[in-house]
């Protein structure tokens, strides 16, 4: 493997392997917010903040990571520690917006549907999704962020550290949301 290969792997992984060069901190905070400025911004939309506000917190977010990795504290699962602060300084500007956790969608004909679909259809699938978006809007507020955290791809041991949660706890909780979700698909 190059030396470059082993930088980005090790900037990944928070470790550099022996003989390799560590990544710099500007440079692990790039490779980074490319990867997951998208995740994260998916993921505070489930707190129901405005896109401009998200923004705002995903760019908070890794200023924080900047700093930490500046006063060389841990670097072992970078990712989740992204997502637990996203998820701090979100719910705190959610409670100042006084928002709910998961916008309804207003209009439900203005979604993506398939083009041959007709409209019994498309009614049909804009109702089961609306009540989709409700059943997430009324999951125990743990359960709803483990359930957007995985469907942001986490593993099961980055959402608990995310969370601060027991590895037990997050599959008891996604067993009960996906459970919820399921029946939402069976009607």
């Amino acid at each position: 493997m190059s030396s470059d290969a082993w930088q980005l792997v090790s900037g990944l992984l928070g470790r550099a392997p022996s003989g390799a060069p560590a990544l710099s901190a500007e440079d692990e905070v790039t490779l980074l917010y490319h990867e997951l400025h998208s995740p994260l911004l998916r993921y505070l939309a489930g707190f129901g903040l405005p896109a401009t506000e998200a923004e705002d917190i995903v760019q908070e977010t890794f200023l924080h990571l900047f700093e930490h990795l500046q006063r060389q504290k841990p670097r072992h699962n970078l990712r989740g520690w992204l997502f637990r602060v996203a998820r701090n300084l979100g719910r705190k500007r959610s409670a100042i917006l006084r928002r709910s956790p998961v916008d309804a969608v207003e209009d439900p004909g203005s979604l993506p549907c398939h083009s041959t679909a007709d409209p019994e259809q498309i009614a049909a699938w804009n109702r089961r999704h609306l009540h989709m978006v409700n059943v997430v809007r009324a999951l125990p507020e743990r359960d709803r962020s483990c359930l957007l955290l995985r469907a942001e791809g986490l593993r099961y041991r980055e959402i608990a550290e995310a969370l601060d949660i027991s590895l037990g706890s997050v599959a008891a909780s996604l067993a009960r949301s996906l459970g919820k979700l399921d029946t939402v698909n069976r009607s």
